[in-house]
């Protein structure tokens, strides 16, 4: 069973107006995606591409203009208050109840919850909330603690699922590393993780899989491996003699040679290349990493196949 699946999943919105003043904002479009269970999935893209409305609808909180959804197993419309109360959700901007302390807020919403708050020690410990902190009001919290709160609510009765909206949104890269321990945890023990991000190297870090969205639509679902090993990577060559013939070589492309120095884009595996260049003059060779945010711009930036607004 797959812990959440979409079919032509979309939420349109009439905007301004009627007539001809009337504007229709398309904030998920024909989506279909499965998320299998045990997995960290990634929902990637930059804020207002539509990965919160796709988390809302997947909770109930927002109803489909067309296609469906299921969540381990359920009927994400009909099925919504027995979903919520299976998964742990972690909403973007997440507000906090100022007058409370953090122990009584965590308490409040476990009790929402109606399940025991079997990891809310071992959660604390490791996002540093100690007892004198829990104890203080929330309206004393920094915007970090206020996001520890939200990270230790959504996970403190051990869901099977996790929905997180923007996660590591104002932790300090310390706790943001104690927050990817938590998540290699979380996958460790078989639970699955569905977070939306537009941060591209903590879904490189933790990800098995990412679907990358634009404008509401679907540009790519792809493992991590595969995203990265697709992306063009810049090649420099520092040369004594004559440039070596690269034109036919796998994956290279946008050959230029200035002076002694060669520059090309490879896209691929680099053995081809390297055999070549093994009987070369070259005297250096930079070959950039491969990064995931190079992946997400080279897909990001193609040719738009949507139409209309998105929606956050």
């Amino acid at each position: 069973m797959a812990a959440i699946a979409t079919e032509k999943l979309t939420k349109h919105y009439q905007a301004g107006g009627r007539g001809v003043d009337a504007r229709l904002i398309r904030a998920l479009d024909d989506v279909t995606l499965e998320v299998r269970e045990g997995e960290i999935f990634g929902f990637l893209g930059p804020n207002g591409a539509g990965k919160s409305t796709l988390i809302r609808l997947l909770l109930g909180y927002l109803h489909a203009t067309a296609g469906r959804a299921t969540v381990l197993g359920l009927d994400a419309a009909a099925w919504s208050v027995e979903i919520r109360g299976r998964v742990g959700y972690l909403p973007g901007g997440i507000a906090l109840y100022d007058g409370l302390t953090g122990e009584r807020h965590l308490d409040y919403l476990a009790e929402l919850a109606g399940r025991p708050s079997v990891r809310r020690a071992e959660l604390c410990d490791r996002l540093e909330l100690d007892a004198r902190t829990l104890r203080r009001p929330i309206r004393d919290y920094s915007r970090g603690m206020r996001q520890k709160i939200g990270i230790v609510q959504a996970l403190q009765h051990d869901p099977e699922l996790a929905i997180l909206d923007e996660p590591s949104e104002g932790l300090d890269p310390l706790m943001q590393r104690a927050f990817y321990d938590v998540l290699d945890g979380l996958k460790a023990a078989g639970r699955t993780v569905f977070f939306s991000s537009h941060v591209l190297s903590e879904v490189e870090r933790v990800c098995d899989r990412v679907a990358v969205v634009r404008s509401g639509r679907l540009v790519a679902v792809e493992d991590v491996g595969t995203l990265l090993a697709r992306r063009r990577r810049r090649v420099e060559l520092r040369l004594t003699g004559p440039a070596p013939d690269l034109a036919a070589v796998p994956g290279v492309s946008e050959i230029v040679v200035v002076g002694d120095t060669l520059t090309c884009a490879l896209a691929g595996d680099p053995r081809p290349l390297l055999a070549v260049i093994a009987t070369a003059p070259v005297t250096d060779v930079l070959i950039e990493a491969a990064s995931l945010e190079d992946a997400f711009l080279e897909l990001y930036h193609g040719p738009e196949t949507g139409t209309g607004e998105a929606g956050r």
